[in-house]
């Protein structure tokens, strides 16, 4: 098959969307190298070069296209679709290219959330008419459509009236270097650089409302004061309502935030904490969950949205307003060491459904089907 992706995210966002699309077109890579790729990118990027046998990455060929790049992006790759002769176009991150469909490409598109629609408060109002218009129009023009929960797919049907019967759950994966155990010299290097306490709860994702961290800050005054918490996460104006929240409670010498931490850092910090901790309102899938589960670390996390198909019946859920609810899960999981050793053995299971082979075998049999 010759099978093209809006790679744009793949070689310029170092997280979320970007994550989702790298592992996407990986997975494919490695697992189907008989197809041949084209990975359509508006510029030029060093952050990401996908590895195997066919796999081509199309860039805007002249100077008009390559300064309104993002218009090469929205209008012209539709033609491209058709001179590429290919079989499928992927969008992986809510859009479609603008346009009539041409020649027998089949068009598929990905919506990972419709949070803009369920919670408009956290957008501006621009942003959230930008995006409802782009993704009517993309969900219309798609022949098939992947949502990347259940969640995401009963949104689909509930807020924008797409049949359920185009809609496909493909899970996504997380990068296999969670699964790797860190030998203990990288651990103590870490630890070191980052000046992490022996037992810490983890939590990671964007300090936004959304992610409900202060939720967490007031659990934490309510566990023992050996057991700190970490914070990997962009900050945004969210970030001075959690400080102050932190200094209400004197909690400062007990709260590490750590905005701009390397890739490479991140497996062993997932594997030297103690808990994550992920009570975000709401979430399209939740890969945090994911690689927590994957570095053997057992996961509490909010109810309300997709976070229990991401972390499985083995993890523990709660309201995301109720801090005494998360502040007793985290003290029965720190009280009682088999279950802590039953959560991580049964989450390192569950999480094998997400393994990039499966994925992969999944989005190529689903490709093959589209009529």
């Amino acid at each position: 098959m010759k099978i093209g992706y809006d790679a744009k995210r793949a070689f310029h966002n170092k997280t979320g969307l970007g994550n989702y699309s790298r592992s996407l077109i990986d997975g494919m890579c490695h697992f189907h190298p008989e197809n041949h790729y084209f990975l359509f990118n508006s510029k030029p990027s060093a952050l990401y070069k996908a590895e195997g046998l066919h796999v081509l990455e199309v860039l805007p060929s002249n100077r008009l296209t390559q300064k309104f790049s993002s218009l090469w992006r929205s209008f012209s790759l539709n033609s491209l679709a058709c001179n590429y002769d290919l079989d499928i176009y992927h969008g992986l991150s809510h859009e479609l290219p603008f346009g009539p469909k041409k020649g027998k490409t089949k068009w598929v598109l990905t919506v990972h959330d419709l949070i803009f629609i369920r919670y408009p408060q956290y957008f501006k109002p621009i942003d959230r008419t930008i995006y409802r218009y782009k993704i009517k129009k993309a969900c219309r023009k798609a022949d098939k459509i992947v949502a990347i929960s259940e969640q995401t797919k009963r949104d689909l049907v509930d807020f924008l009236g797409v049949e359920a019967q185009k809609i496909e759950v493909i899970y996504q994966s997380c990068h296999p270097h969670f699964k790797l155990p860190v030998n203990t010299f990288k651990k103590e290097q870490v630890q070191k650089k980052y000046q992490l306490p022996p037992t810490y709860l983890l939590q990671v994702g964007t300090i936004e409302t959304r992610k409900n961290l202060l939720l967490t800050i007031r659990a934490l005054e309510h566990i023992a004061a050996h057991i700190y918490l970490v914070v990997i996460g962009k900050a945004t104006p969210y970030l001075q309502l959690v400080q102050a929240e932190i200094a209400k409670r004197k909690l400062q010498k007990r709260v590490i935030l750590l905005h701009s931490v390397p890739f490479d850092d991140l497996p062993t910090i997932y594997q030297l904490a103690h808990i994550l901790v992920y009570p975000s309102r709401f979430e399209g899938f939740g890969i945090p969950i994911i690689e927590a589960l994957n570095s053997g670390v057992p996961v509490i996390a909010a109810k309300g949205s997709c976070l229990e198909e991401a972390g499985g019946p083995n993890s523990l859920y709660v309201d995301p307003d109720d801090d005494a609810a998360l502040s007793s899960a985290i003290n029965r999981i720190s009280k009682d060491k088999e279950l802590r050793t039953s959560m991580i053995a049964q989450g390192k299971d569950y999480a094998q459904r997400f393994e990039p082979k499966n994925l992969a075998n999944d989005l190529f049999n689903f490709y093959k089907n589209i009529q």
